[in-house]
């Protein structure tokens, strides 16, 4: 597994699904006194199992599977597979509320019931509020992309290649609009439209560059990356802070490829920073 591509929101999910798996094998139910107890796989109280545990397991399973099936995600009844994810963990949580507060006379809920509802509860908060947070859909590791200080294309013996990022240069928080005039240097302020420009043939609207030599590259801010298809669902969302591989030109826009090797279109390529 990628750990590049998931996010803050989806460690969430794995950790409450974690702790959801050993409340299930904790008491649920204990007589007063505690002269009898039931543990989440007890066939006495089944429907908790798959209504609370099995719900909320699945379901961050099906989230965090999701980010490594092929993009854009087929549906299944009308909803694709990180949404279902979504309904199950959230119905893990509301089962586990009435669950939690329910019960007979005479038997209490045990701690396996009050942990596994916590755990469903923040599963299915985090599930739910991922799509909707910015601080939850970061990356959850800014890694530097792969193969970072070799030399990716022929170039001079120990020196970086094309557009590379020198060995040792840490990457960009917020990248500003230019081009440095050394790999690994940054830009000097008001000195953008004096850097040196490579000398490449300007492509048709549209068309590829035959010139174009693949050079790394960072976003200003979060920046969709759509299909090379046209479709017009986002592939794939470049963050800030990280190394994007630029490997064709088309018009005005880039094709660019991600650290776990997906592949797309950027349109606003305004104010990105070359390495």
């Amino acid at each position: 597994m990628n750990n590049r591509s998931l996010s803050r929101g989806d460690a969430v999910v794995l950790v409450a699904a974690v702790l959801l798996f050993i409340a299930s094998f904790l008491d649920i139910r204990e007589v007063e006194g505690g002269s009898q107890s039931w543990s989440g796989w007890s066939a006495d109280w089944f429907p908790v199992l798959p209504s609370v545990f099995l719900a909320g397991i699945f379901g961050a399973a099906a989230i965090a599977g999701a980010k490594f099936l092929p993009q854009p995600q087929r549906e299944f009844l009308g909803l694709r597979v990180d949404q279902w994810g979504i309904a199950l963990a959230v119905t893990s949580a509301w089962a586990g509320f009435w669950t939690l507060i329910g019960g007979m006379d005479g038997i209490d809920a045990g701690p396996g019931l009050i942990l596994g509802f916590i755990a469903a509860l923040v599963l299915g908060g985090a599930a739910a509020a991922t799509p909707m947070v910015p601080a939850l859909q970061a990356p959850l590791t800014a890694a530097k992309p792969a193969g970072y200080g070799q030399q990716p294309y022929p170039g001079q013996p120990g020196q970086p290649g094309y557009g590379y990022p020198a060995p040792g240069a840490s990457q960009p928080g917020f990248p500003q609009p230019g081009q440095p005039s050394q790999p690994g240097q940054p830009a000097q302020p008001g000195a953008a439209g004096m850097q040196h420009q490579p000398t490449q043939a300007v492509p048709a609207a549209g068309g590829a560059d035959p010139n174009f030599q693949p050079y790394w590259f960072a976003v200003p801010a979060a920046r969709p990356l759509y299909g090379e298809d046209g479709s017009p669902t986002p592939v794939a969302e470049l963050a800030p802070g990280t190394w994007y591989l630029a490997v064709e030109q088309r018009g005005q826009a880039l094709v660019a490829q991600t650290q776990d090797g997906r592949r797309g279109v950027l349109q606003d390529t305004s104010g990105i920073q070359r390495g």
